[in-house]
């Protein structure tokens, strides 16, 4: 395969990656209250959760999510619990230096669990794999494939979103800011919950 032909698939990961839902949003969220350094465990796990999804996707195991109505409902009644949790928590919660009530960014292992609940995740992994499937001469090396891009591009989108999060944080100078941006990160992750009961 010619680097060439991967681009529209690179073109692909990006857009999906990049656009606003739960994980982006707590990215931003998570940046504006904890800095960078400290939301990087959740980068990676989100990043390292899409990647693993995509590997599945390409494997055909994601099937079996399709196949089980009753394991997708359960994975989405949990996860839209541990997000509605953690959108209470951002949106009742103050400035970074005033406020303890979030003591600690999403951990490794949560962002983890976040990500492999997503059907937004599932559908574009699922997607990428029927769509570029003919980049690689089988289903490993379209695995590593779409492990790779899909991880890379996620980890470099969430950094974005962690950014954003840091330069509002800067820009904040009053509690009420604060509480305003708080509420409506809280809002947009409530929001991003819907998403998951198309």
């Amino acid at each position: 395969m010619s680097p060439e032909s991967v681009l529209p698939l690179i073109a692909f990961a990006a857009i999906s990656t990049v656009t606003p839902g739960a994980t982006t949003t707590l990215a931003t969220a998570s940046g504006a209250h904890f800095g960078f350094r400290r939301s990087l465990p959740f980068m990676v796990g989100v990043a390292i959760g899409l990647a693993g999804m995509a590997v599945a996707a390409a494997a055909g195991l994601a099937g079996l999510l399709l196949a089980m109505p009753s394991l997708e409902f359960a994975m989405k009644l949990a996860g839209s619990a541990y997000l509605l949790w953690l959108a209470i928590r951002i949106g009742r919660s103050g400035p970074p230096h005033l406020d303890r009530s979030i003591a600690r960014p999403t951990s490794f292992a949560g962002a983890l669990w976040i990500q492999l609940q997503n059907p937004k995740g599932w559908a574009m992994t699922l997607g990428a794999a029927a769509s570029f499937g003919e980049l690689a001469r089988g289903a490993g090396e379209l695995a590593a494939l779409l492990g790779t891009v899909f991880g890379v591009l996620a980890l470099l989108s969430l950094m974005l979103w962690c950014v954003a999060g840091l330069l509002l944080a800067r820009l904040l100078t009053q509690a009420w800011q604060w509480r305003a941006l708080n509420i409506a990160l809280a809002l947009a992750l409530a929001a991003s919950i819907a998403t998951m009961w198309r």
